[in-house]
């Protein structure tokens, strides 16, 4: 546990010491500015649409920020052969996994929180953490997936594309379940079948990463509590089923 936790802890200094908050202060700074701009042009609800554009800009940025944040750091480990040296202590390759996943987890909670603060002035603080809270299940998922794949690969151009690719899919797997059950020409035959059946096998394994932080709570009404419940299982779920598979890829591979 002290090598998980010491391994978790160089984590967190790596991050600040390549100035990870200052590119998300930036990052959140513009696109708040930017939500002041839309509101002021909008005739009505300029509040409402303020909201919405942060709350949407907000959750695409921590999610980009922190997945570039995991692929780098392992690619950074794996050029330099920061990883050799350090498995060449009496480290077993799976403390390694947890300590740096522990550490990314920390940092994509710290992140929710600082992307959160700005809502704070413009939605209900019970709205605000709900939201918030969601992000947090939701960065750590990304960066599960992204640990993982960058353990797989070993290159960053790949792994992000593969990370760039599942997060898309997630984010629209639920309307494309919808399209294909409720085709406008085709319905019934073979390939739409087929067709269907696969999409709705993707639904069952990949988590449905719309209906997670919801711009809704904010500016119509807060998500019932319980609906939390589902969604903690689910990150808990991807979050220990990725982190397996990192372990098992990890262990194959020679250095």
């Amino acid at each position: 546990m002290q090598q998980i936790l010491a391994i978790s802890r160089y984590t967190l200094l790596e991050a600040r010491r390549t100035r990870l908050p200052l590119l998300l202060a930036a990052a959140l700074a513009l696109i708040l500015a930017l939500a002041f701009f839309i509101a002021e042009l909008a005739v009505i609800e300029s509040a409402r649409l303020q909201t919405s554009f942060y709350a949407a800009g907000a959750r695409l940025a921590a999610v980009f920020i922190v997945a570039a944040h995991v692929l780098g750091s392992i690619t950074r480990e794996f050029n330099d052969k920061g990883i050799d040296a350090l498995l060449a202590l009496d480290l077993p390759r799976s403390h390694y996994i947890l300590g740096k996943l522990g550490g990314f987890l920390a940092i994509a909670a710290l992140v929710a929180l600082i992307t959160g603060l700005p809502l704070m002035a413009q939605a209900p603080a019970l709205a605000v953490a709900q939201w918030g809270a969601a992000l947090v299940l939701e960065l750590s998922v990304v960066a599960a997936f992204s640990l993982f794949c960058v353990i797989a690969f070993g290159q960053f151009i790949p792994a992000a594309a593969l990370v760039l690719a599942f997060y898309l899919l997630a984010r629209s797997l639920t309307t494309i379940q919808l399209i294909s059950a409720h085709p406008l020409t085709g319905a019934g035959t073979l390939s739409h079948e087929v067709g269907r059946w696969l999409v709705d096998a993707l639904a069952l394994v990949m988590p449905a990463l719309d209906r997670w932080p919801q711009t809704a709570w904010l500016v119509d009404a807060a998500a019932p509590w319980p609906l939390f419940g589902g969604l903690l299982v689910q990150a808990l779920l991807y979050v220990a089923l990725l982190a397996g598979a990192a372990m098992v890829d990890f262990h194959r591979r020679n250095f």
